[in-house]
């Protein structure tokens, strides 16, 4: 089949190699100049499924209010009413029911299981030498802390993920750099997990993606899709810099993010998605002779600021926040503050704070958690849409579902929980 693919972000690049590499002519349209120059720009590059959960969850709606009131939040609230707001958030409070959450959450951790398998498999099958290391710490300063994760604890073992819970002693063995001068009282090892760099994994896919015949065309910015004469058969529509064009399709798959919400809605498909603002500081790390170990060997998680510090190679990048409404143009100075706070808590001067680059992205946020994956509206429109801050840790295995769907292929993992009905 002759298939379009709408957006070069993480998912779309690995949507459109799965499909080329499934015997498909793959043509993909992406707005900017190049892939992943938007959401996935700068995420902090972990990759661990023990963690990749629904927002909704039983207790949040009491523990976002709590957030609110800190100098350090990690949530924040930039605006509210913004079209679609407020019944997000009410669908997302219903969602938040145990039985709901719990099945959520089981599906997603599928899905980013099977996508931390399949990353791995490119990274090695087609050696793509991408910044990257092995480890995840999530650092926990208090009692309170760690009676808090508790549950969390023994919800990793019932999933199966490898995981020691240690000592502080021990945690400042797996990262060396870590500030003697912090209170740490004991950290979550997660040996298993993947720390990357995002964007350069997309670059090096799209150019194996390329040289299996996909056509990438960037800065042709979608403008609707227009059904055909035949059933199944669907044009693009797009404007570029030298004028509009139309194209037909056999099928075309919607991996856009948030622009997804108003180029599907033409076609009666309503995808309740909205922005979260995400914030990362990335800066290059210093050289001291002597002191091979300043900065992070892979990434920690501060639990309580819930911030992460990544390596990406000789870099830096921290990452974490989470804002409601505002603009993407607009940078939060508490928020960038508290990034600014982890990094000199746990790793100071580790940084050359002088070039560091700061990035905010809009995350897009579905108000139940996992992504919808599958066939939306007319036949032959599909939908991969709705990762939220997980696009990095879910984009391989969502691709190879959608890649198998749209074969007639049982997926290897159960895709019911990810279908767009359940949107309606």
């Amino acid at each position: 089949m002759k298939i379009a693919v709408v957006g070069a972000g993480i998912v779309g690049v690995t949507t459109a190699y799965e499909l080329q590499c499934d015997g498909h002519e793959v043509v993909v349209f992406e707005r900017r100049a190049s892939v992943a120059e938007e959401t996935s720009f700068a995420n902090a590059g972990v990759v661990a499924p023990g963690y990749v959960a629904p927002w909704a969850a039983p207790g949040m709606p009491r523990k976002m209010l709590g957030h609110l009131a800190g100098r350090h939040a990690p949530l924040r609230i930039a605006s509210l009413g913004a079209p679609g707001q407020w019944r997000w958030m009410w669908r997302w409070w219903r969602a938040c029911d145990a039985r709901t959450s719990a099945g959520h959450r089981a599906s997603m951790h599928r899905l980013a299981r099977d996508s931390h398998d399949r990353l791995r498999a490119l990274s090695h099958d087609l050696r793509l030498d991408f910044e990257r290391t092995d480890g995840y710490l999530v650092l926990l300063r208090s009692q309170r802390e760690l009676k808090q994760a508790r549950t969390g604890l023994k919800l990793l073992a019932e999933l199966g993920e490898s995981f020691h819970l240690v000592d502080a002693k021990s945690a400042r063995q797996i990262e060396p750099g870590l500030n003697p001068a912090t209170p740490l009282l004991a950290a979550i090892h997660l040996p298993g997990a993947l720390v990357g760099n995002c964007r350069q994994f997309a670059h090096l896919l799209r150019l194996e993606a390329q040289r299996r015949g996909a056509d990438f065309r960037f800065q042709h910015e979608v403008q609707r899709i227009e059904p055909g004469s035949k059933p199944s058969v669907h044009a693009i529509a797009c404007d570029t810099a030298v004028g509009g064009i139309t194209e037909s399709f056999d099928a075309i798959v919607v991996c856009a993010a948030l622009p997804s919400v108003s180029l599907l809605a033409p076609l009666g498909v309503r995808v309740p998605m909205i922005a979260v603002h995400g914030y990362s500081i990335t800066a290059p790390l210093r050289h001291f002779e002597g002191h091979p170990d300043i900065g992070p060997r892979s990434a920690i998680m501060d639990e309580q600021l819930k911030v992460a510090v990544s390596r990406l190679g000789q870099r830096v990048r921290v990452a974490g926040s989470a804002e409601l409404g505002g603009r993407l143009d607009i940078h939060n100075p508490a928020a960038l503050s508290t990034l600014y706070k982890v990094l000199d808590d746990w790793f100071p001067g580790c940084a050359q704070l002088a070039q560091v680059q700061a990035w905010k992205g809009a995350r897009p946020m579905l108000p139940d958690g996992p992504p919808v994956i599958g066939r939306a509206g007319p036949a032959g429109v599909w939908i991969n849409l709705g990762h939220g801050s997980s696009g990095w840790a879910l984009c391989a295995g969502s691709a190879r579902l959608l890649a198998d769907l749209v074969a007639g292929r049982t997926p290897a993992i159960d895709p019911s929980g990810f279908t767009p009905d359940r949107l309606r």
